[in-house]
């Protein structure tokens, strides 16, 4: 009976020290020990695009760059989809840690969720054939102009630059491209980066091209839950990465044969974390 009471007492205590294993790590917004859950866009060609398995574009290249500086390995990132319409409340109820998807910076947004960053300078822009003379918004009376549904993009430049102009609204911005390349569209507009991952896809390549006369400021931060501690260093991990070359490298790479340049206020500088 003695040595069977210490059978127990032995399994019962290596029991307790592979419990203590594996409860070690950072938990994140499910709850997991050791993963990190990371919002972006699945459908946005250059920025976040899910490819089968793969993740794609320059707003997933920052994120794997912060959570690797954050402790956290591409084996530990769980990638998830969030719709424009959805970020706040995903952000609100802790289905992510952070969302990086093209998400620009406003005061109304701060109201509900907070930011880090930012991590570049977008600006709205237009998509033109490689041939276009299209210079610019003033260029586009008579012409016909396309934007996505619901978007106010296109309707900004009928009001500000050419009143003349035919706007066109379809589904998304890649059946805008299509129906450009089949002739009947002029130009595309929305955020430049955008526009550029559009044109970067390899069926586009050389086929279109970035005005590059930006008409607007988009701030593109790292979206966080109130209560997160996580803005300082994310806002270290993204200077770091501008600093390394890094942040040039990505943008390149998923922007390559577009003719794109960012604008001048890229890189950006962070803003500070809100107390």
């Amino acid at each position: 009976m003695r040595r069977t009471g210490l059978a127990v007492a032995a399994m019962a205590a290596v029991g307790a020290l592979t419990l203590t294993a594996c409860g070690g790590g950072s938990t994140g917004a499910n709850g997991s020990s050791d993963k990190i859950k990371i919002g972006i866009k699945f459908d946005q060609p250059g920025l976040g695009f899910k490819d089968g398995e793969n993740y794609k574009g320059f707003d997933v290249d920052v994120a794997r760059f912060v959570a690797k500086e954050l402790g956290y390995a591409e084996d530990k990132i769980e990638w998830v989809s969030a719709p424009s319409a959805n970020r706040e409340n995903m952000l609100q109820n802790k289905q992510v840690d952070m969302i990086f998807a093209t998400y620009s910076i406003t005061d109304k947004r701060k109201e509900s969720v907070a930011f880090a960053g930012p991590y570049f300078i977008a600006g709205q822009d237009l998509l033109v054939k490689a041939d276009s003379d299209i210079s610019g918004p003033e260029a586009l009376n008579g012409k016909n102009l396309c934007s996505v549904t619901g978007s106010t993009s296109a309707q900004k430049v009928k009001d500000n630059y050419a009143a003349k102009v035919n706007l066109q609204e379809l589904p998304g911005y890649a059946e805008c491209v299509t129906t450009m390349a089949g002739g009947s569209i002029d130009a595309v507009t929305t955020d430049d980066i955008i526009l550029a991952g559009l044109a970067a896809q390899e069926a586009y390549k050389g086929k279109f091209k970035v005005v590059g006369q930006p008409f607007s400021t988009e701030k593109y931060g790292v979206g966080l839950n109130k209560d997160s501690d996580k803005c300082a260093a994310i806002n270290t991990a993204i200077k770091k990465m501008i600093d390394s070359g890094e942040w040039k490298k990505a943008l390149e790479a998923n922007t390559a044969g577009t003719g794109y340049t960012p604008s001048k206020d890229n890189p950006p500088a962070q803003d500070a974390c809100a107390k």
